[in-house]
């Protein structure tokens, strides 16, 4: 226990711990109670900006920072909700004295007098005076003042009127059973990418999927990552959250390239085309050299841009000014870290991330970066050039996909946090605690837990703002998509918060406002006609499981996961139909990997799982594999030619094609399949757990999208997900 815990007595520090909704303790993975070490929380205090020298001190800066102010920074109100506003004032204050004004998102104002609208008053008992507000206030976010006679300044309050529950597109809430692939796009293969799967091929994945009676094809997160380090791969550790991978931009498809003569000869060099095959043969992304391949054109590219459009202000010129407009401070924060990454990183390869950026850059207000950005304008244009260009590109594969007919189209992936090192951070004011990461306290199967590197959003920060960072947040990542997957829902509830430098075994739970995230998921869910999947595997509490059911989330059912108190495997027919289901996931081995325990020999092999815990494992494997065979038997989908023992039943087309159609009989509104179990694949994309042991994020699709919709096999598996589909009641 360091020092400082010393000098806080226990009462004082659970006190404080209560008020900024730290858990003091928790139920662990075995379902017994664990007590957080008290130096945990002193830590999480001081990282939240708590004075923790002392018990007065701590006390003091806690009664600073939750002072009750007269109205709170935001209020809620939801569809059905009384339209109540609370006022926090003493019990001499006179409700004449007291006028209030609404002025909607919308531009509406309400005004009225207090004394007329008390619904009723409990400052006797130590609460609130509460008013009534106009029952028929439009969906947004509304700017509420009350002002007090005598008093220079009115009080002010976010009030946030939204729907109860996410959206829900009309065939789902008319009972049309959805399915389509969820795919990582950088596996996909083709004939025209160059090494990398890219938005072009999203296109085409997307018109073969809806000429076969799918209604969306779900992707990884797409989120910005480091074009300076393009090996640091992960697209759940990216740069910002806000902006887009650039290296999925189908550089034949940017504008003016077919007639672009420097880029044209460039490409037909026979250096060029050598590295271009390369790219494209490999079975691993080489993200390098994708990277140089598709950077030293897009420049080419860029600076015919700005000559023909930028340097005229042609139409095409000012649509990229309007989108950087738009695109604000954030995109500005985006392009500025870009081009002072890509050219500290040329100079050496050792920069990594901002930590490591010369004094004068480390963050994007300091005097440094500024004079960079006004001295580099070019530099700043390219990258800003690149997300415009990213951001049009994904845009036509959901156009195309809406003009398919296809009921949702893409269903994007947002990721828990972003990168310690990356733009959004290097340009942070406060939403996010430098001096904490999260991750997950320890299970059965990660004894030490999990650290992801990710600082999280400070929610006394958020409320202070009025959730205006949450809100960028989802907006960014609702465009051009008909479904929104948010990665480890539970974060909306609670967070496992590890202080820098400390083992996951030595975090806390901090709790958010769940009401408040919520409510503002479901109104950007209906303003952008999104509906809302939840990935909620794992250890869920049990306050969670309503509260999203409620709010219109579809939770995350992964077959091998859902299992009876008897070991079998429940009948996909039980699950909720506000679910998606799947039989796997890009942390989890293929079913043929599965079947084949590749998973558990790749594991000893690399070492993760320790000699005398491998039996027992191989063991529960076979079991679980006899339980599966024997349900699908039950359920009528087991082809007659395949054999009934588990030990002796191969993973082929038929037996996959079984377990598909099983789970597509069941209940959830939406189902995910996998194109790696179409084409028969055995090795994962994603192991968790390791970093250097594996390929992570490179690993592609064994046959290019022109040649997988020529298999009998993929057309009759998409043809009987269709039927079985329509069938489901």
């Amino acid at each position: 226990m360091p020092p400082e815990s010393k000098m806080i007595d226990s009462n004082t520090l659970m006190h404080v711990a209560d008020m900024a909704r730290i858990a003091d303790r928790y139920i662990n993975a075995t379902g017994q109670e664990t007590q957080v070490e008290a130096s945990t929380i002193v830590e999480l205090l001081k990282a939240l900006g708590y004075d923790t020298n002392d018990s007065d001190s701590l006390l003091a800066s806690a009664e600073k920072k939750h002072r009750q102010e007269v109205l709170d920074p935001v209020c809620v109100i939801q569809d059905d909700d009384a339209t109540e506003v609370s006022l926090y004032l003493s019990s001499s204050a006179r409700e004449s004295d007291f006028s209030w004004r609404l002025t909607t998102e919308q531009g509406e104002v309400f005004e009225g007098y207090l004394q007329s609208q008390i619904r009723r008053d409990e400052r006797q008992n130590g609460g609130p005076l509460v008013f009534e507000l106009p029952d028929n206030l439009p969906w947004g976010y509304h700017q509420l003042e009350v002002s007090r006679k005598r008093r220079k300044l009115p009080y002010q309050s976010l009030l946030i009127r939204a729907p109860r529950a996410c959206y829900k597109p009309t065939a789902i809430e008319q009972g049309k059973k959805l399915w389509g692939p969820s795919i990582q796009l950088y596996t996909l293969k083709s004939d025209d990418n160059w090494g990398i799967g890219d938005f072009s091929d999203l296109k085409k994945l997307v018109s073969e999927i809806a000429d076969r009676g799918g209604d969306f094809v779900g992707i990884n997160p797409i989120h910005s990552l480091f074009p300076a380090n393009p090996e640091a791969a992960s697209p759940y550790s990216p740069s910002s959250r806000r902006w887009l991978n650039i290296l999925y931009i189908d550089v034949t498809a940017t504008p003016g390239f077919a007639e672009n003569g420097e880029a044209q000869a460039l490409i037909q060099s026979a250096e060029f085309h050598h590295r271009l095959q390369q790219a494209r043969q490999t079975d691993w992304v080489d993200y390098r050299l994708v990277s140089e391949l598709k950077m030293s054109a897009l420049e080419l590219v860029f600076k015919q841009f700005k000559q023909q459009h930028l340097d005229s202000l042609t139409p095409q010129g000012e649509a990229f000014l309007g989108f950087v407009e738009q695109g604000g401070d954030s995109l500005l924060h985006q392009a500025a870290f870009d081009a002072i990454h890509c050219q500290l990183r040329a100079q050496d390869e050792a920069v990594w991330g901002w930590p490591v950026f010369p004094e004068k850059l480390r963050h994007f207000e300091f005097a440094g970066t500024q004079k960079f950005i006004r001295d580099n304008q070019d530099s700043i244009h390219f990258h800003q050039f690149l997300q415009w260009v990213a951001d049009t590109q994904i845009s036509r594969v959901q156009a195309l996909a809406e003009q398919k007919g296809m009921t949702i189209g893409l269903y994007r992936d947002l990721a828990v946090g972003v990168a310690d090192s990356g733009s959004e951070t290097w340009a942070d004011k406060g939403n996010l605690v430098m001096e904490a990461g999260i991750g997950a306290p320890p299970d059965i199967l990660g004894p030490q837990g999990q650290s992801w590197g990710l600082p999280p959003l400070n929610p006394q920060v958020l409320e202070q703002t009025g959730y205006q960072a949450y809100i960028d947040l989802l907006r960014a990542n609702m465009k051009h998509c008909g479904c929104l997957r948010i990665d480890h829902v539970l974060g909306l509830l609670r967070l496992w918060w590890i202080p820098r430098g400390k083992a996951a075994t030595e975090g806390a739970y901090l709790y958010y406002s769940v009401e408040t995230m919520l409510a503002i998921l479901a109104l950007e869910s209906h303003r952008h006609q999104c509906t809302v999947i939840g990935e909620d595997l794992g250890t869920v509490p049990v306050e969670i499981e309503h509260i999203l059911r409620e709010a219109g989330v579809h939770s995350y059912k992964v077959f091998f996961f859902e299992t009876a108190d008897d070991g079998g495997f429940v009948s996909p027919q039980h699950y909720a139909p506000q679910s998606m289901a799947a039989l796997c996931t890009h942390d989890m081995p293929t079913l043929r990997g599965y079947w084949h325990c590749e998973d558990l020999k790749m594991g000893q092999s690399l070492g993760i799982y320790p000699e005398d815990k491998l039996a027992p494992l191989f063991e529960q494997r076979l079991r679980d594999k006899q339980r599966i065979l024997d349900s699908i038997a039950w359920h009528g989908y087991l082809p007659s030619g395949v054999g009934r023992d588990a030990s002796l039943v191969p993973m082929d087309s038929y037996l996959s094609e079984a377990l598909q159609l099983h789970l597509a009989s069941g209940a959830t509104n939406l189902l995910s399949v996998q194109l790696e179990d179409w084409l028969e694949m055995d090795l994962p994309v994603n192991i968790p757990g390791t970093t250097q042991e594996y390929q992570n994020w490179r690993r592609k699709l064994s046959l290019p999208i022109e040649q997988m919709f020529e298999q009998d096999s993929v057309n009759r598996i998409a043809q009987q997900l269709t039927q079985v589909r329509s069938q489901v009641g």
